[in-house]
This record gives C-alpha cells, sequence and structure tokens, in this order.
C-alpha cells in the first residue's frame, strides 16, 4: 500500500498514484542497482552451490554413517558466531593489508596488494557465498541421503559409467535439493544490504542499500516500498522461470 502513496518528509498523502512505479522506470540509478543485485544474487547463488554439491555429495556417499552428525555439525559451526563478525573478518582477510594480500606479498606472488577481491562486488559474492554456504549444503545433503543406493548399482550393473551414473541417476534426483539450495540462497541474498555496505564498496551497493537509505535517511517509505515490491516481483519472476526450467528438465530425463 505505502508503494502507491507519496510522502513530504513527514507528511503522508494516501491517494492512490503510480508516481513512485514511474520515478523508478525514470532513474537510471534504481534500474542499474536492481540489475546489480540481480547479478551479484546469481553469482552468489552459482558460486554457492557449485561448492556446496561436492562437500555434501562427500558427506553423504564417503563418510561413514556414524561420523556424518560429526560433518554437519562442523558446517554448521560459522552459525555460533554473528553474521556482523563473519563480515568484518572477510574484511580482515581481504583488505589490502589483509591475510590474503599479505601471504602473496611474503611469497613474492605479486608486488602490490590486490585491488579487485574488496569494495567491489567480488568481495559481496566472496562473503555472502561463505554466510549461506550451510544453507546450500544441508537440503542438497538432505536430497542426496534419501537416494536409493539400489538405483546407483542398478545403473552399474546396466553398464553406465561413474560420471554417466551421476549424471542420469543421481543428479536428477538430487534435484530437489538443488532448487531448494539455490531458492534459499537467492531470494535472502538479494535483500542484503549490511554486506554491501561494509565490504562491497560503491560499486557493490545493491537495490536494498537504496530501500534503506529511502526508509531510514531520506524519510520517504513510499519509494522504498515501491522498490522493495520491484524487487520481490523480479526475485520471484526469476524463481517461477527457475522452477520451471527445472521441472522441464527432469521430465526430459
Amino acid at each position: 500500500m505505502f508503494s502507491f502513496w507519496t510522502q513530504d518528509f513527514l507528511s503522508l498523502d494516501t491517494t492512490p498514484t503510480l508516481n513512485n512505479y514511474r520515478e523508478f522506470l525514470a532513474e537510471p540509478l534504481y534500474q542499474e542497482l536492481l540489475r546489480r543485485s540481480l547479478i551479484i544474487a546469481g553469482s552468489v547463488t552459482v558460486v554457492t552451490v557449485l561448492l556446496a554439491f561436492p562437500i555434501a555429495y562427500y558427506v553423504s556417499f564417503y563418510v561413514r554413517p556414524e561420523r556424518k552428525s560429526l560433518w554437519l555439525f562442523l558446517i554448521t559451526i560459522p552459525f555460533w558466531t554473528s553474521y556482523l563478525i563473519r563480515v568484518f573478518l572477510w574484511r580482515v582477510i581481504l583488505g589490502f593489508d589483509g591475510v590474503v594480500n599479505t601471504a602473496l606479498m611474503n611469497l613474492g606472488l605479486i608486488n602490490e596488494p590486490l585491488t579487485f577481491i574488496l569494495y567491489n562486488p567480488n568481495a559481496v559474492v566472496i562473503t555472502l557465498a561463505h554466510a549461506f554456504a550451510p544453507f546450500a549444503i544441508l537440503p542438497i545433503f538432505v536430497a542426496l541421503e534419501r537416494i536409493d543406493r539400489s538405483l546407483l548399482e542398478a545403473s552399474r550393473d546396466l553398464g553406465e559409467n561413474a560420471f554417466n551414473t551421476f549424471r542420469r541417476v543421481t543428479l536428477p534426483l538430487a534435484m530437489p535439493g538443488v532448487v531448494a539450495s539455490v531458492l534459499i540462497v537467492f531470494i535472502p541474498t538479494i535483500g542484503d544490504y549490511v554486506t554491501p555496505r561494509l565490504v562491497g564498496g560503491p560499486e557493490g551497493l545493491m537495490i536494498a542499500n537504496m530501500i534503506q537509505t529511502q526508509f531510514l535517511r531520506l524519510n520517504n517509505a513510499p519509494l522504498g516500498a515501491a522498490l522493495a515490491v520491484i524487487a520481490m516481483l523480479s526475485v520471484t519472476l526469476i524463481s517461477l522461470a527457475f522452477i520451471w526450467l527445472t521441472r522441464k528438465y527432469l521430465r526430459a530425463r
């Protein structure tokens, strides 16, 4: 409702209007922030899921049953610390005089600090990928655990090699976990404003930072609400398209 209203400092006009949406279409900055947010959220999702799948696969297929609980316990350890602390630690790790640059310079691999790993979208992707890794690992692990191992044995008995067995049996059966991981990571990532503010720099800011600014600094809640609605609709459409493509892929299997 707020997105269809207007506000002048403390005065709120509840007359329905589309001015906030027109302002979004007329202001390239808002469109650029939304585009950047979708790209960063998509990159974080791809990186996180690609790294999470091998870990979940290893724990499910190669770790002894009595040790799986220990592995899952270790995976959830990052949740023991505050999210803000983890973000600040990544600033320390990726900083110009941080762990990464110091180690590389001491090894003689670089002569000056790397500038592309902090205060840009790369830093946001790295930090968010680490923050949401457990959210991606656990659903995939659950899906892999539900796979009947006799199906894999049947595939090998019928002459399929390990790669084709994974491609034609394991991966399709694990897709519900992959879909859940993608949605769990992608949807909240696009609304994150703490990480872009702390490690993203000017080039790493996202649409959520502008929404925060509209609500808390510019005192323009209707425009902030309109930006939030547009962001939610964008995420919804992309998520539905991904689910549709996944179902189409599974039917083709």
